[in-house]
């Protein structure tokens, strides 16, 4: 026979403090109902319960849903987990800082060590002493892992501000050319007919479609993880991107890129290019994205950025036909050069150069910060 009088399953403690974390939100105003708390607990679930940044933003992002809130919940959370009252105008707390940041401005003890020691720490120590702006500044080619490493960090936290157009359609604004006269009509009737304030509208801007070709060829084998990572934040910030590879052969990428984590979208995109690190054709690669995809629209008013090397051991005649067809469909043509500024030219580089609109240098992250900040300008 069963025991039918036993008692109710243990509760899980830190279940409790969950719970009762959000009923203390409650009570101090802001609306947490119960499917909050539960979202809440399902949040925390894979995470740390120990770290203090997993339990501040999984609670954030699930309990918080308006931005008045912010000083409360900050309040509630410092009263409820540190036993410490909270300032009530901090509304963003418990970020976490940049890691290269904080290696750069370590200070490390120097003990007595053995040889051995001294050379096991050799590496991590070389990390310490980089500071992010030799990091920025600093030729993929030569960097080693770990800092590699870093500056992937760094990418992800780049946002990128994607070209934009103006349309023909209009929307109110305060200092437009345009005069609203719908808007200045229906004020002047509150007044009687005296149009005391003009309303003017201006032109909408919208996004212009982008599109990353880049080269994974054995010569761009320095370059192209790093420019991989970028395409990947770049799809992350905008909707309208496209992404291809090519090596001998041209690769859509796009829906590989689409993974949120870094890593595995990387994965995805190095399982669809069965070229990585071979040959490089860039003129038949490019003719083979005008004819199959820009004629389909997907160049047209866009802004293609090509990241190569420019060594091409295909016909240079096909290159700049591919080219010339290129600039006629697309908007603007940004070339990404890693040697640009060298002082050589390579044959491919030399016959594209007529029709490409901007040369950035793509040996470092700050060329790409560079390329950022002219892309806003590709109106």
């Amino acid at each position: 026979m069963t025991d039918r009088a036993a008692g109710p399953a243990p509760v899980d403690p830190f279940l409790e403090t969950l719970v009762g974390f959000g009923w203390a939100l409650r009570d101090a105003g802001v609306p947490v109902g119960t499917g909050d708390v539960l979202t809440y607990c399902a949040a925390m679930e894979p995470l740390d319960p120990t770290d203090l940044l997993d339990l501040y933003w999984a609670g954030r992002t699930t309990l918080v849903t308006r931005r008045d809130q912010l000083p409360t919940y900050h309040r509630i959370f410092r009263e409820w987990f540190l036993g410490v009252p909270g300032p009530p105008d901090e509304s963003r707390p418990f970020n976490r800082p940049d890691p290269v940041e904080a290696w750069a401005e370590l200070q490390l003890p120097e003990p007595e060590q053995t040889d051995e020691e001294r050379e096991q720490e050799e590496a991590p120590m070389g990390l310490v002493g980089s500071t992010v702006a030799t990091l920025r500044t600093k030729s993929f080619a030569e960097c080693s892992p770990d800092e590699l490493a870093a500056l992937r960090r760094i990418l992800r936290t780049v946002r990128l501000t994607p070209p934009r157009r103006r349309t023909r359609r209009t929307t109110p604004a305060d200092t437009g050319r345009r005069l609203d006269l719908r808007r200045t009509v229906r004020a002047a009737l509150r007044t009687h007919g005296d149009p005391v304030t003009l309303h003017r509208r201006e032109r909408r801007l919208r996004q212009r479609p982008l599109v990353l070709v880049l080269d994974v060829s054995g010569s761009m084998a320095d370059y192209s993880r790093a420019l991989l990572q970028w395409a990947h934040v770049t799809s992350r910030a905008t909707r309208r991107v496209e992404v291809f590879c090519f090596g001998t052969r041209l690769t859509r990428i796009t829906r590989a890129l689409e993974h949120r984590r870094p890593d595995d979208a990387l994965a995805r995109a190095a399982e669809a290019v069965v070229d990585w690190e071979g040959g490089t054709r860039i003129g038949a690669s490019l003719d083979e994205f005008v004819r199959t995809w820009g004629r389909r629209g997907l160049a047209r008013g866009a802004v293609v950025v090509i990241c190569s090397d420019g060594l091409d051991r295909g016909d240079p005649a096909l290159l700049e036909t591919a080219m010339e067809r290129l600039a006629r469909l697309s908007h603007r043509i940004v070339w990404l050069d890693p040697h640009a500024g060298s002082g050589g030219t390579s044959l491919g580089m030399a016959v594209a150069a007529p029709y490409v609109d901007e040369t950035v240098s793509a040996r470092d992250l700050a060329g790409l910060e560079d390329l950022a900040g002219r892309l806003v300008a590709l109106r």
